[in-house]
């Protein structure tokens, strides 16, 4: 850490499930508190059905939104036919940010062994905002959040943090 001043960040967190109710949503609330707990803002948040149109629809709309910095989707990472959410993802990124899925899988190894092999967590940025596509179970959020996301999104983080760069994500897009 450093000498800076904590900067709260606006998080939406969207999970994705055919079957799961706000009610029902263990991941979205191990998500919730903690994002709280950190001291960042819950800006939206929102359960969709497996289906790629409506998840990329989402993301795009809260990437639209200047009062959301990142948003943290749960489920539909998995190898079935209905996992979707990491297609939808990439059908918004911009850039991917591909060291996330890595270290994530570094973190699920020591928890859940070679059965990490079957997660494709995913982040990028778009519309300079972040975006993260994590498993849907509590156990994985609660990893992605401690081991990973708690860390990188908070500016006091050393040597680097994505919230550092915000200003920078969507220089390319500034008239020269």
């Amino acid at each position: 850490m450093s000498d800076k001043e904590f900067i709260p960040v606006r998080i939406a967190v969207l999970t994705v499930s055919d079957t799961r109710s706000l009610a029902e949503d263990r991941s979205g609330d191990t998500l919730v508190a903690r994002i709280e707990g950190a001291g960042h803002v819950l800006a939206d948040r929102k359960i969709l059905p497996d289906e790629r149109d409506q998840i990329a629809a989402q993301l795009r709309e809260w990437c639209a939104d200047p009062a959301i910095d990142v948003v943290i989707s749960t489920g539909g990472t998995g190898l079935t036919g209905r996992d979707v959410t990491v297609e939808a993802h990439r059908d918004v990124y911009e850039k991917e940010i591909d060291a996330f899925g890595t270290v994530f899988t570094i973190v699920s190894m020591q928890k859940i062994g070679t059965s990490a092999v079957q997660s494709r967590a995913t982040g990028g940025v778009a519309n300079g905002t972040y975006l993260f596509a994590l498993p849907g179970s509590p156990g994985a959020c609660k990893d992605a959040w401690d081991e990973i996301l708690v860390k990188q999104l908070d500016y006091r983080h050393r040597p680097c943090n994505f919230v550092e760069i915000f200003p920078r994500l969507d220089e390319h897009k500034r008239r020269k």
